[in-house]
């Protein structure tokens, strides 16, 4: 499979040809399916998106792929009905390497979409240059191959909704909602003293991974993880004078800072597309994820509202011990590093209701 991986990643035309063999082939199936409001799930990573894939994963009728979709993620259909031929053990869930209590199967969903986006738009994960895509951008290669995509994994789980999470699309917003008028989004964030914790410990624990495994470091730039580790690389909103500064500190060792000024520079870019977006305001919904460990019942509703699902008391009720603060970050920030933090965040923190005393979280 590792060999596999590395044709598909590096070898386009051979990835996107079975691609295109396996829409042909399902042609007639494919012809007139409906993308019905398609879910998804985005924001930085470490702000709760998992967690809310899986719960959104568990309601009937939501499709969305899985870790035993990669590599062959180019032709959903043949490749889970490969699967379902041949026999299969199944493994006894395991903790991911992030460290975080989330147990994980192959069966397990999570964002496997990025290297079709990586694809069609290179250069997406260059710190240099703009991640935005918006109403303006057109790549209608990429829209019907995108579109089919979708098709032909609904047809492969039998679903009838498309639900997807990909930290990337944070910058994606506006275009996603031109291909799929009636797409629903889910944005989570946290305070960033946890936040840039939670992000701070997972770089390190990825960097050192990579140093003793150099395939897992390329695995992850074929699967589009660069948000910590060896080949970290921020999303550049559209501001690159912000990123420059990000970079130049965590270059000089300042890593509170320049995530501080990137947590700032994502969720203050993404406040202002709404404010001055109504349609797109609509669409999306905003949820702190304190809000979600201190009262979860509520907050799951406004989820499954918004993204016109029902699930029944009982699960949501199981679901809500799932939101609790993790313990690992007790010990927190100094003085100085809180006051950096704040300094760079703090109007951006105001926008979404934290106040710049409230060390908690």
């Amino acid at each position: 499979m590792r060999l596999f991986g590395f044709l598909l990643h590096h070898y386009p035309r051979f990835s996107t040809g079975l691609a295109r063999l396996e829409t042909a082939f399902l042609r007639d199936r494919l012809e007139g399916m409906k993308i019905d409001r398609p879910v998804y799930v985005t924001s930085l990573a470490r702000s709760g998106t998992t967690i809310l894939l899986e719960l959104l994963a568990s309601i009937p009728g939501m499709a969305t792929h899985r870790y035993r979709d990669f590599p062959p993620v180019w032709t959903p259909y043949l490749w889970n009905r490969f699967l379902q031929l041949v026999p299969q053990q199944a493994p006894a869930p395991k903790e991911r390497p992030h460290g975080d209590r989330i147990m994980i199967t192959p069966e397990s969903p999570e964002a496997m979409e990025e290297p079709l986006w990586m694809r069609f738009f290179p250069g997406s994960h260059q710190p240099s240059r703009t991640s935005r895509l918006d109403r303006t951008t057109r790549n209608d290669t990429f829209a019907e191959f995108y579109r089919n995509h979708i098709r032909k994994l609904l047809l492969a789980r039998n679903g009838t909704r498309y639900l997807a999470k990909g930290n990337y699309n944070i910058a994606r917003l506006a275009y996603i909602q031109e291909l799929f008028p009636d797409a629903r989004f889910i944005v989570p964030i946290r305070h960033p003293f946890t936040h840039i914790a939670s992000l701070m410990r997972q770089h390190q624990r990825f960097a050192a991974g990579q140093k003793a495994c150099p395939a897992a470091r390329a695995h992850l730039r074929r699967v589009g993880h660069f948000e910590f580790g060896l080949d970290r690389a921020p999303i550049n909103m559209g501001d690159t004078e912000a990123i420059r500064e990000v970079l130049r500190r965590w270059q000089a060792a300042d890593e509170v800072g320049g995530w501080a000024r990137y947590w700032s520079h994502v969720y203050s870019s993404l406040r202002e597309q709404l404010d001055a977006d109504a349609r797109l305001r609509e669409a999306v919904l905003v949820i702190r994820y304190e809000d979600l460990c201190e009262r979860p019942m509520p907050e799951l509703q406004r989820i499954f509202e918004h993204c016109g699902v029902s699930i029944d008391s009982k699960k949501t009720a199981e679901s809500t011990s799932q939101f609790r603060p993790p313990h690992y970050y007790q010990g927190g920030f100094g003085a100085a590093e809180r006051a950096s933090i704040l300094d760079a965040a703090r109007a951006t923190m105001l926008r979404y209701g934290y106040a710049p005393g409230d060390g908690s979280g």
